[in-house]
Order: structure tokens, then C-alpha cells, then sequence
């Protein structure tokens, strides 16, 4: 994992609070089509120089920059709406698979 990720950020249209984090490079190219489809079109928000130590209002920097070199973003819920998007996205992604 490196110590500091170009990121963007990208607001949902469709769900007030929803970001999207990825990285600049690679842009949404690894975003599931599933997902881009409950989020909405990604409007760009902000793009910042990622690091570990760097403080985030809602989300754990090293836990974003991990998850982007896993998976390529890292989504961020609305408060108090975490369990059910989570669940209805994973459930979307499972009827795909099948």
C-alpha cells in the first residue's frame, strides 16, 4: 500500500452524503456498473493528496487508500444509512453474478 494516493472525490446525485473516492489516475474505470447505478452520475466534488495521517470527516484515510488498491474506490455511506445501501448493493452485485 503506498503512503499517499492522488484521490478524487465524487458526490452522488441520486443520495445526499454518498461519496465515491478513487484514484485520479484510474478515474471510475473500476466503479461496478451496479454500483454506479444506485449512486447516480458521479459529480466531481474534490481532488486531494490522500495520506494515511490525513483526517477525514467520516472515514479512516489509511482504510479509503487500502481499499482503493483493493478494489479500486472506496464507497462512502450517508450516516445512518450504511447497513441498508450496503445490503441492497451486495444484493444487486449477488442477482448479476447469478
Amino acid at each position: 500500500m503506498s503512503d499517499k494516493l492522488l484521490c478524487e472525490i465524487f458526490k452522488s446525485t441520486r443520495k445526499e452524503a454518498m461519496y465515491l473516492y478513487v484514484d485520479k489516475r484510474q478515474g471510475l474505470e473500476h466503479v461496478p456498473e451496479a454500483l454506479l447505478g444506485s449512486f447516480g452520475k458521479p459529480e466531481p466534488l474534490l481532488t486531494m493528496i490522500l495520506t494515511a495521517d490525513k483526517k477525514l470527516a467520516r472515514a479512516d484515510a489509511a482504510e479509503v487508500i487500502e481499499a482503493i488498491a483493493d478494489q479500486g474506490f472506496y464507497l462512502q455511506m450517508p450516516p445512518g444509512d450504511e447497513p441498508n445501501l450496503l445490503a441492497q448493493h451486495l444484493a444487486e452485485q449477488r442477482a448479476q453474478d447469478t
